[in-house]
């Protein structure tokens, strides 16, 4: 019974998903890590005074939301050509760089209402302590919209580690296309699709679990 169990494909296609589950987490992190420094300047940037600024914030989030992941890696991966950049973007850099465009577009929502959500009155306090704006907002709205934004910044944590399965696509070689390679050559697309759901479910429920139980701790 053990040893059938060994020699089945659920055991057997895990050497190559588990290669796969590696590149879908360095993709998502690093993609996550840009993501949120693009989301943070973007979402202060559509809180500015400045028309111009405001302007420009909204129409990159308002495209990128309106527009699929999937046509945007195809976009960076086969669009910007070397022709038209003067390089080829190979294509796990293309992969990061669409979870970037795409997630920020997300999270400088989720900065944006974090901000907003302070009351107002905290910005008064900071400006009668003599605080200038940037000191008001980097010492006193900022950690307290933070504390606000990590739940929301955990569930684009699992939205995007799923939006990597599409990069199967361009044959980055993450969780799903390893699988697709893998049941291609032994002809066990069930078992192995099971295992790819499974590892999956190893990372997104435990994260799902741990950010209500965060939520919950933090009373946002």
């Amino acid at each position: 019974m053990i040893e059938a169990i060994m020699e089945s494909h659920y055991i057997q296609s895990l050497p190559f998903l588990l290669k796969g589950l590696v590149w879908t987490i360095i993709i998502t992190i690093v993609g996550l890590i840009l993501g949120f420094a693009l989301g943070a300047i973007t979402g202060l940037g559509r809180l500015s005074k400045n028309k111009l600024i405001r302007g420009i914030c909204a129409v990159y989030v308002e495209v990128v939301r309106g527009t699929p992941i999937l046509v945007q890696v195809l976009f960076i991966f086969s669009g910007l050509t070397e022709d038209i950049i003067g390089f080829n973007i190979d294509k796990v850099t293309a992969s990061i760089i669409a979870i970037t465009i795409n997630a920020g577009a997300y999270i400088a929502e989720i900065v944006r209402g974090a901000v907003h959500s302070i009351d107002k009155g905290q910005h008064e306090a900071g400006r009668s302590l003599g605080l200038t704006q940037r000191q008001t907002m980097r010492f006193i709205i900022w950690p307290q919209a933070l504390k606000r934004m990590i739940p929301p910044l955990g569930n684009q944590f699992i939205i995007s580690l799923k939006d990597t399965s599409l990069f199967s696509v361009i044959a980055v070689g993450e969780l799903l296309y390893m699988g697709k390679q893998y049941y291609n050559a032994t002809f066990s697309a069930f078992q192995t699709l099971i295992m790819v759901c499974i590892l999956y479910l190893i990372i997104t429920v435990p994260t799902s679990f741990y950010l209500r139980k965060l939520e919950r701790k933090l009373d946002v």
